[in-house]
């Protein structure tokens, strides 16, 4: 009798201290590794407001903008290890390891950061890629389209040779077919590059004509729909297992609308920063042909094969996988209208 009173006591401490866990809610840390103004850091502020208001509290978000906590190419060893709860990855600082999500860094003319964003969390959904095991995915999300912002124009394909432009990855690539000379470099060192004449403009998204006032260098813009940048924000395994069934739905159902906000949310902004700038500017803003599309995207073929190889090779259908992103894509803007 005595043994059993004493098992029934630990049975209850254990029921009370579970109990005022619960009570406790859960405290979670997001590690992110822009400047708190730019839009990865926005998005990441709505959600954890979100989050809070939809679980009345239980979950408090700690949020540490600008790589105050995990910078951008230790995030994701950052959250593995428990260092962060949650950090958001750009897939391009890992290349050869996010394959299959890597098909949304293509050069296939997104338009809309909207469309983009919606299908990566589709194909996310569908193809469930075995890289993301070690994690918990919450939410997916690209950069807006890029486009080029020069110091003298660039009306027409043509005026580009020889021109030095600021850009990353695979745009690289593509500027270097198209007769320019794209110099690799971190957004914080352009400015003084852009002032020293070291690149005469940069490839990036036309958000940053305001959040980093290139608008004042930087008054001729190039609508090109060069490829869009995919993230994930992801979190630790082990602390994804350790909530309750209640706060894993409350996050789980912010997945896909999380995605469509911040698509949306970049969208507005760079109309808003494209107005900004002509107002207080006077910047200018030039459409290429379709001929000159068509040759933008030609230039990029080559970054297609080379995504296939390296898709075949991690074991899967890279000609399913770009099909059914280009159909989800082609879906989404006759559905938008973008």
């Amino acid at each position: 009798m005595r043994k059993l009173i004493t098992v029934l006591a630990a049975a209850i401490t254990l029921a009370a201290l579970m109990s005022a866990t619960a009570m406790a809610g859960a405290v979670l840390t997001y590690a992110n590794f822009p400047p708190a103004k730019t839009f990865p850091c926005i998005q990441m502020e709505h959600w954890k407001t979100e989050v809070e208001k939809r679980t009345n509290g239980e979950i408090t978000v700690q949020t540490f903008p600008g790589s105050t906590l995990l910078g951008a190419k230790n995030m994701l060893r950052g959250v593995q290890t428990g260092q962060a709860d949650i950090g958001c990855i750009s897939i391009a600082y890992y290349p050869g390891v996010f394959p299959a999500m890597s098909v949304l860094n293509l050069p296939v003319a997104f338009s809309s950061t909207k469309v983009a964003s919606l299908t990566m969390w589709d194909m996310f959904q569908k193809y469930q890629p075995k890289e993301f095991k070690g994690v918990k995915v919450l939410t997916m999300f690209t950069s807006a389209p890029s486009q080029i912002m020069s110091k003298t124009p660039v009306k027409q394909l043509a005026d580009l040779k020889g021109m030095e432009l600021r850009a990353s990855g695979s745009i690289l690539k593509v500027l270097g077919g198209l007769g320019a000379q794209g110099v690799g470099m971190p957004m914080s060192q352009t400015p003084e590059a852009l002032q020293k004449g070291v690149v005469k403009g940069l490839v990036s998204s036309f958000d940053v004509l305001k959040d980093f006032n290139f608008a004042e260098i930087c008054r001729y813009e190039t609508i090109t729909n060069l490829p869009v940048y995919p993230f994930a924000v992801i979190m630790n395994k082990a602390r994804w297992n350790s909530l309750p069934a209640n706060m894993k739905k409350a996050l789980d159902d912010l997945g896909r609308e999380q995605a469509a906000w911040t698509g949306e949310y970049l969208d507005n902004h760079i109309k808003e920063s494209l107005a900004w700038s002509k107002d207080k500017y006077q910047v200018e803003v030039f459409e290429l042909t379709a001929a000159e599309h068509a040759e933008i995207k030609a230039q990029g073929d080559g970054l297609v094969q080379a995504w296939k190889a390296d898709a075949a090779k991690a074991g899967y259908d890279a000609d399913a996988l770009l099909s059914d992103m280009l159909t989800l894509k082609k879906k989404y803007e006759a559905e938008l209208g973008k």
